[in-house]
């Protein structure tokens, strides 16, 4: 369709060859008309973006990271996280969970005893840098706690156990942590005890619950732009929009995609969301709906039948949706108007090795002077490896039609302003000059009571004498019991002693 939309000259070169060999002056007026009005169908198929020709590639493999046991968990989350300082990947451990955090220039072998971060008992599920402290990233696990981590300013010199608050309140496993967007230290965690909690990280509270409104596992929980609701993808096949602070459900869509398999749901600039999901034969399908009307959506689009769960990462500031398949071999880009069909298919990336996981890089950790408007670090089995996406241009001046204003490291609002009500915009930024990171000041939490535990505390107030009575008696039972066992201790304390003495002696 491009090469017949661009012979312009061509298409009025045969007109002008039947004017001269047909007689009848009208045929050849009528042939003519008919060309040109074929040339303008043309024109129109071939639509205009500057996204069009889009291009990704892989770094050489010097610039990758390699020999990193890359996590095998059963569970759909990116295994990734990347900011403009560090990539962290989840790995294998024994014993535990952990992930690794690499300064994004240690490319190359990474030495197996290289320090991790591993203060998880159970596998971690998800990752998330916050984004308004390149330092400070959170981790979800199947151990059922969320953990928050402060990061040196030149990556791990020794392995990181403590971290700087832990967070408990799930039941069961933890697969979703994200940050709220434009409030400080605002998180959000969804557990496999089908709950969603919102914490204040600064003060170690959990201050919202959300419980009772999803029946089954939560595949994907994600903010507005601005913070003010969240959308989510549960196991019954709903996606619903929920006011967190009001607790409420603003609305909800029912079999938004037919098939069993996970769904995948994000807001974006502006309000709509866009989903991922699978049809009632298997097949893979992308969605746009309006959450103020979500009986139809706007536009839906059918794929391929594969059965990876297709992961979107979303450009604000271009409306470029990327699409990574777990275990596909491919990026699939798309780019979002308000024109028909609304979700116009760019391009594909495509490579050999079939992905693990992804990260995305966020927009201020790209590189303007080379047109680049995506980077992703690809998960392979035993090794992590950048893909650069490209606008190809030929000035090496900055492009600002590529690069609008984008969100930037400073945080709108306090957490104790957003969950008394307020919201605020992203505080954006040039990249016109490239992006300098600040200082980032570390992350100090004051520990309060846990507003949580205040009702809690309340039906304990409820129990009758007689229940309060058994209970002192427990409790006396078991400072029995810990003193006995204390006491057994410092005998074997003892015991070993001795006969390390006599072992010293017997070798002399």
């Amino acid at each position: 369709v491009g090469k017949v939309a661009s012979y312009d000259g061509a298409t009025l070169k045969v007109t002008e060859l039947f004017s001269k060999h047909l007689s009848d002056t009208s045929l050849s007026l009528s042939l003519s008309l008919s060309l040109l009005l074929m040339t303008d169908m043309f024109r129109r198929v071939v639509r205009a973006s500057k996204f069009r020709h889009v291009f990704g590639q892989a770094v050489k493999n010097d610039q990758c990271y390699d020999d990193i046991r890359v996590s095998r968990v059963t569970w759909d989350s990116s295994f990734c996280a990347v900011n403009p300082k560090f990539v962290a990947i989840i790995i294998e451990a024994s014993g535990g969970g952990a992930f690794l955090v690499l300064p994004l220039l240690k490319t190359g072998r990474i030495d197996k005893a290289y320090p991790t971060v591993c203060g998880h008992t159970g596998p971690v599920l998800d990752i998330d840098w916050c984004p308004h402290n390149d330092h400070v990233i959170a981790s979800g696990s199947e151990d059922c706690t969320v953990m928050v981590w402060q990061i040196p300013e030149n990556g791990l010199v020794t392995p990181l156990a403590e971290p700087v608050v832990v967070l408990e309140g799930h039941s069961k496993r933890v697969g979703i942590v994200t940050w709220h967007p434009t409030a400080r230290n605002v998180l959000m965690s969804a557990g496999c005890d089908n709950l969603i909690i919102i914490w204040n990280v600064g003060t170690g509270e959990a201050m919202i619950q959300l419980e009772d409104m999803h029946p089954d596992v939560i595949f994907s929980a994600c903010w507005s732009r601005n913070g003010a609701l969240i959308c989510t993808a549960c196991k019954d096949k709903k996606i619903r929009v929920i006011d967190p602070r009001k607790e409420k459900i603003v609305a909800e869509k029912d079999k938004a995609h037919d098939g069993a398999r996970p769904m995948r749901a994000i807001f974006l600039a502006d309000g709509n969301i866009f989903t991922t999901g699978f049809s009632r034969m298997s097949e893979r399908q992308l969605a746009l709906w309006n959450p103020k009307s979500m009986e139809e959506p706007i536009s839906v689009h059918e794929l391929d039948t594969s059965n990876g769960v297709l992961l979107p990462f979303y450009d604000a500031d271009t409306n470029v949706v990327y699409l990574c398949g777990k275990g596909d071999s491919s990026i699939r880009y798309f780019e979002i108007t308000d024109e028909a069909p609304f979700v116009h298919y760019l391009n594909t990336f495509s490579s050999k090795e079939p992905q693990r996981g992804m990260g995305y890089m966020p927009k201020r950790g790209l590189d303007v002077n080379k047109c680049e408007i995506a980077r992703f670090y690809k998960l392979h089995e035993r090794k992590c490896e950048p893909i650069i996406m490209t606008v190809p241009r030929k000035s090496d001046l900055f492009q600002d039609d590529l690069y609008p204003d984008t969100a930037g490291p400073d945080c709108a609002i306090e957490a104790e302003d957003w969950f008394d009500g307020k919201n605020g915009e992203p505080i954006l930024i040039s990249l016109k000059n490239g992006y300098v990171p600040g200082k980032n000041r570390d992350l100090k939490v004051v520990k309060k009571s846990n507003v949580l535990e205040g009702k809690l505390a309340k039906k304990a107030d409820n129990t009758s004498p007689a229940q309060s009575k058994q209970n002192e008696g427990k409790l006396e039972e078991l400072l029995r019991e810990v003193k006995s066992l204390r006491d057994l201790v410092t005998l074997q304390d003892r015991r070993i002693a001795k006969l390390e003495d006599q072992i010293s002696k017997v070798a002399i």
